[in-house]
């Protein structure tokens, strides 16, 4: 029974393995659940036995990585809370460094960032997505509303402007790394990203420091 069990397990895994490589080639609407069949080298009963459909096999993907938002969001709470911009760029800097570092990451977030399309089968993924972008949005303007950190900040910024230029540059930097990782060196994420702070806060000074990993 135990070795039947790691059989089926073994071939969730390949099903897994096949769908993220023609995600990424083909892109999630030109795939077919045949397609990764015969890529998996597995019937498509096999396929229906471990995934109700394509939309639940690409959410078990997704599952198979934390999206930088939901990252960050999970540890923004631990910021120093006498300096949290620091530990909430220290944060951004780590989500794109691991990016560099992480192979099936940086291919899952290809496969969602640049070969997904949304269609209405896949709206609990985009919804999930959402979901953690509103959440970080949410969470860095409240750091940016804290009254220690609203008075540093220039005149005319908000602290939703704030949330929510950090949250498009941390996004685009993703999204421009994915489509060509020659453009910039993932050890510079920090360094950009203090770039935007100053034109946040008046004070800012950065520190160059990431988080242990």
């Amino acid at each position: 029974m135990r070795r039947t069990k790691q059989a089926a397990d073994n071939t969730r895994v390949d099903i897994l393995n096949a769908a993220e490589l023609l995600f990424l080639k083909k892109g999630v609407s030109h795939t077919s659940l045949e397609h990764i069949a015969r890529q998996a080298g597995v019937t498509r009963g096999a396929v229906y036995w471990h995934f109700k459909n394509k939309a639940h096999l690409f959410n078990e993907m997704l599952n198979q990585v934390r999206l930088p938002a939901e990252q960050i969001a999970k540890h923004i709470s631990e910021c120093d809370p006498n300096n949290p911009i620091t530990g909430l760029r220290n944060l951004c800097a780590d989500a794109l460094l691991m990016m560099g570092r992480d192979e099936r990451k940086r291919r899952i977030f290809t496969i969602l960032l640049r070969r997904c399309e949304f269609t209405d089968d896949l709206r609990e993924a985009e919804e999930r997505h959402e979901t953690f972008i509103n959440e970080f949005i949410a969470l860095c303007e409240q750091l940016f509303s804290e009254p220690r950190v609203s008075a540093r900040l220039h005149p005319s910024i908000t602290p939703r402007t704030a949330a929510l230029a950090l949250h498009a540059m941390l996004l685009g930097l993703l999204s421009d790394w994915l489509r060509d990782p020659k453009l910039f060196q993932v050890e510079l994420a920090g360094t950009m990203i203090d770039a935007l702070l100053r034109g946040l806060l008046v004070d800012w000074q950065p520190n160059g420091d990431c988080l242990p990993r």
